[in-house]
């Protein structure tokens, strides 16, 4: 019986660290300010959307050291409870520096997880499914995780009667889709994925964006939507874990294809960033609402600009 949270899991969570640094002292050496520190990832983002517009949410997975430890505490300022298990290892971590006209990114590689750790992450899975509304799997895996693993997570959710959106690609997305998740958010890279092959392979809807034009498949159909950014706005481009939360409501209570893409499009190039990533946006949109949460207003403007086809 499904319950009321819709749980986020993230196998791979980055802590992102930013430095901005000044002019170079006499010494050459450059100061920089007190570092910041965010919860990055599909799935935080994912999570903190979800939570602004009024969703109870829990973010679980694989956490770590002290910068697990400092995702867990970032993840609840944003008002975003947790439920990871924890690790042995490190979190990795991605690095921005900033300043005399660079920006340099900097990301380390994922912890070893250990097969105790893998039983223990199955273990907590399950019991959380007790209790959710909905699973959404997010993003890579560290190393020591088989690519199956998210085809075991999906079968578990399956056997809980708990809808499941997977937000993957390559070997995992590849492994994942015949268990039958209810939604899949394939990656793009240099190839189109073919949305009509997973759907025949199990997936029961998949989904593609591709900037600010997302692609959308089921048994029954295939749509198109885009974003024309207003006259003398800068060009917007989606934002990929924003567009996972805007898909998820619509799984959950039914709605229309049209009004699932109108909703997770205006979300996604509405300007919620990556942590760590900075999207051109409208001026109406607030530094504050790029960190946390949408700006409810350039939200609806931007729903009135979302067109959606329905292909033959």
């Amino acid at each position: 019986m499904a319950g009321d949270v819709i749980v986020i899991v993230t196998l791979n969570p980055a802590l992102h660290v930013s430095y901005a640094a000044g002019d170079p002292a006499p010494d050459g050496v450059r100061p920089i300010q007190r570092p910041g520190y965010r919860a990055g990832g599909r799935g935080a983002t994912a999570a903190r959307l979800l939570r602004a517009f009024g969703h109870d949410v829990l973010a679980a997975g694989l956490a770590g050291g002290v910068s697990g430890e400092l995702i867990r505490d970032d993840l609840a300022r944003s008002g975003v409870p947790t439920a990871f298990t924890l690790i042995g290892g490190e979190s990795r971590r991605v690095f921005r520096f900033t300043g005399g006209g660079q920006d340099l990114r900097f990301g380390e590689p994922g912890p070893y997880i250990t097969t105790e750790e893998l039983g223990r992450l199955a273990a907590d899975y399950r019991r959380l499914l007790a209790g959710a509304a909905a699973v959404v799997l997010c993003g890579s895996l560290p190393d020591g995780l088989p690519a199956e693993i998210y085809g075991t997570l999906v079968t578990y959710a399956v056997e809980a009667e708990v809808p499941v959106i997977l937000d993957a690609g390559g070997e995992e997305l590849r492994h994942a889709v015949s268990h039958g998740p209810d939604l899949v958010v394939a990656e793009t890279s240099t190839a189109d994925p073919d949305l009509g092959a997973l759907i025949r392979l199990g997936a029961g809807a998949a989904a593609v964006a591709t900037g600010c034009l997302v692609r959308a498949v089921t048994a029954t159909g295939e749509w198109t939507a885009r974003v024309t950014p207003a006259a003398g706005d800068p060009p917007l481009r989606a934002v990929r874990g924003a567009l996972v939360a805007g898909l998820v409501p619509g799984q959950l209570l039914g709605w229309s294809w049209p009004d699932r893409l109108r909703h997770a499009l205006a979300l996604a190039a509405g300007g919620l960033a990556e942590t760590g990533e900075q999207p051109v946006v409208p001026a109406t949109i607030s530094t504050s609402a790029v960190r946390d949460h949408v700006d409810l207003a350039a939200y609806e403007r931007l729903l009135d600009a979302v067109t959606v086809e329905r292909l033959s």
